[in-house]
């Protein structure tokens, strides 16, 4: 029998309906449960919305996580965690209770027609840079630059720290 692999996952939170903080704390406790190591979490921030600007704005944190789940194997239990907060998909960019998105999976790139590893648009955005930085800084992205050079050009981006969930 082998062992099975541990991935190491970075995930985007992000709520911007009802008790913003509650569902990321939910979210929180539920991809603790599901980390089969060690995880660890951002700072939380607070941002205007992105595509869709007629919405409340958002609450955003990244967090990270071990898993023996495939992507999409881990994708479909994300779904689950975002339903289980009462997500509703009714406009694309529109207000959520939660949102989780895979980030960054190892180094693995992946590309499905429902999932996309690095996540397409999380280079340009500042809500995911920032927190993203705050956990591994040195991180290389785009163009071979670290993460944290890439959060300091995105700190006039509109995204204001809040503080941690715990």
């Amino acid at each position: 029998m082998g062992s099975k692999m541990v991935h190491e996952v970075f995930i985007a939170l992000g709520s911007n309906q009802g008790r913003r903080i509650h569902h990321l704390q939910r979210a929180v406790e539920a991809l603790t449960c599901l980390s089969e190591g060690p995880v660890c979490c951002s700072s939380v921030y607070e941002t205007t919305p992105v595509g869709y600007l007629e919405q409340p704005d958002f609450l955003n944190m990244v967090m990270s996580i071990q898993t023996s789940l495939e992507p999409l194997q881990l994708l479909q239990t994300l779904h689950e965690i975002e339903q289980n907060e009462g997500r509703v998909r009714a406009i694309q960019n529109g207000p959520r209770t939660l949102d989780l998105d895979i980030l960054l999976y190892d180094n693995l790139s992946v590309c499905y027609q429902m999932l996309q590893i690095p996540h397409p648009r999380m280079w340009e955005r500042g809500f995911v840079i920032i927190p993203l930085a705050e956990l591994v800084p040195q991180r290389r992205g785009l163009g071979g630059v670290t993460l944290a050079e890439m959060a300091e050009n995105l700190s006039e981006s509109g995204v204001e720290y809040v503080g941690h969930i715990w």
